[in-house]
């Protein structure tokens, strides 16, 4: 096409068939295009990148590390061999165990289409047991998230944290809309006795509008008490808001000023752009998006240049177009200091270590994303020229601000999929990257969520064939 320029090629699906298509990063001005064509449903193409920091200037190169017990074999090809396959190319950062579909809110978008009608019965901790176990086996002990579903509505989630803390698993976080911890001042108190390290709360707005918009209803209040309590009893917050455009992207400075304003309790805030599975309002073809760099060029307009652009830089972990993380500390004067930057002469640099990547972003996050507790207080020693006071706030009061784009049908890049690190426990024990996982097409359908309750079928049957 005329005035564009063709950057690389990769692989994708058809939004319509799932078929496994040749793909195209395509730029035209500043904007990178992920383009390719279904011979039977046609042409697709979807923004990935928009604006500074510049798409060339962003890529991080890395050395792969194949998974050290791979589940699965090598079949039918990327994205369907999933569990994980040898080829695949970087360690479990994060593994995710969902132990419900269940849900106390009915959500516009919701990756997992939690609340659905027909949701199955909750895995009994046998099950869950063998999710740890499966973990284990592929190379943990890894980070954990509890997810669902919402998993407070199990009266029984003090009891899975414990299980895997028996287990080895030292940080274990839960993914949750909060209403239980706002509904019962001392739920964290329980989490946290049961092992909990950190909260992933579902935080999209600092008012009611978006709420409604997102969450189906005013829902401030309710987050901001489960941040109080969670705080009152010394569990890390990590604040979660989904954006999407036209609805709460303007709530970027925002939502940031709230985290620094409960802080040491909050530890993070983490944008996602919203991706189009699962269950999400409007037609086939998904509205409006936002990128990775505009989400940065967001921070830094609503922040008025307190936070910079260039205090952000790429992952080291998963693919460089997957994320992004800049890390901050408060300064007993009120004020955030940056203690990270980005050298785009660090894309010309020769490949890190994938594995090295996940064994730091594994430890960064076990260490910064708990609250940091008495434990991390230090006695004062000599003064440094004021670079003591720095360091001594680094410990109790760093603010990890970072964001990740997730893949849905349209934007699917197969190789960034195989440089993911954060992995889903299916029903067999087998580790599936979440983009895929979560996967569905232009009709709602899904792969391996159908695949789950295939599983599931699957295992009800030899169990029946055993009585």
């Amino acid at each position: 096409m005329s005035g564009e320029t063709l950057l690389s090629t990769t692989q994708s699906v058809c939004p319509r068939c799932f078929r496994i298509l040749d793909a195209f990063r395509v730029m035209r001005e500043d904007a990178v295009f992920l383009r390719k064509e279904c011979p039977e449903h046609g042409v697709f193409e979807t923004p990935v990148w928009r604006g500074q920091p510049f798409f060339d200037f962003w890529r991080r190169p890395k050395i792969p590390a194949h998974p050290k017990t791979p589940f699965t074999a090598v079949e039918k090809g990327c994205p369907w061999d999933c569990g994980l396959c040898p080829e695949h190319r970087q360690q479990t950062c994060t593994a995710l165990i969902e132990v419900t579909e269940r849900c106390n809110l009915r959500c516009a978008w919701c990756f997992a289409d939690s609340g659905a009608d027909g949701c199955s019965q909750d895995p009994d901790l046998d099950a869950i047991e063998r999710s740890y176990r499966s973990v284990l086996k592929a190379g943990g002990p890894f980070n954990v998230q509890i997810s669902g579903g919402e998993p407070t509505v199990r009266d029984d989630l003090p009891q899975i944290i414990s299980l895997g803390r028996s287990l080895g698993f030292t940080f274990i976080q839960i993914n949750t809309n909060g209403l239980r911890l706002a509904q019962d001042s001392n739920y964290a108190k329980e989490l946290k006795d049961a092992g909990a390290a950190s909260i992933f709360l579902q935080f999209d707005s600092i008012g009611d509008a978006s709420n409604t918009a997102l969450r189906g209803r005013p829902l401030f209040r309710e987050k901001k008490l489960a941040v109080e309590h969670c705080a009152e009893h010394g569990l890390g917050v990590v604040l979660v808001p989904t954006l999407v455009p036209g609805i709460n992207v303007h709530e970027i400075g925002g939502i940031i000023q709230f985290a620094v304003r409960h802080m040491p309790a909050v530890r993070g805030v983490h944008f996602q752009p919203v991706s189009y599975f699962g269950r999400y309002p409007g037609p086939n073809s998904p509205p409006a998006r936002i990128t990775i760099p505009e989400i940065i060029r967001e921070i830094e307009s609503q922040t008025e240049g307190e936070l910079q652009a260039s205090h952000f830089q790429p992952p080291g972990c998963e693919n460089a177009l997957c994320s992004f993380h800049g890390n901050f500390v408060l300064l007993s004067g009120g004020k955030l200091k940056a203690w990270s930057s980005h050298d785009p002469a660090r894309c010309c640099s020769p490949p890190s270590p994938a594995e090295a990547g996940a064994a730091q972003a594994r430890s960064f996050v076990s260490r910064f994303w708990s609250h940091p507790g008495e434990a991390e207080r230090s006695e004062k020693g000599p003064s440094l020229g004021g670079w003591d006071d720095f360091l001594d706030r680094a410990r109790t009061h760093c603010l990890c601000i970072s964001g990740m784009a997730f893949q849905d049908a349209w934007n699917l890049d197969l190789e960034r999929l195989k440089d993911c690190c954060i992995h889903v426990v299916d029903t067999q024990g087998r580790l599936v990257p979440f983009c895929a996982y979560n996967l569905t097409d232009s009709m709602g359908r899904s792969f391996y969520r159908r695949q789950k309750a295939r599983d599931k079928s699957s295992r009800e049957d030899r169990e029946d064939s055993d009585i």
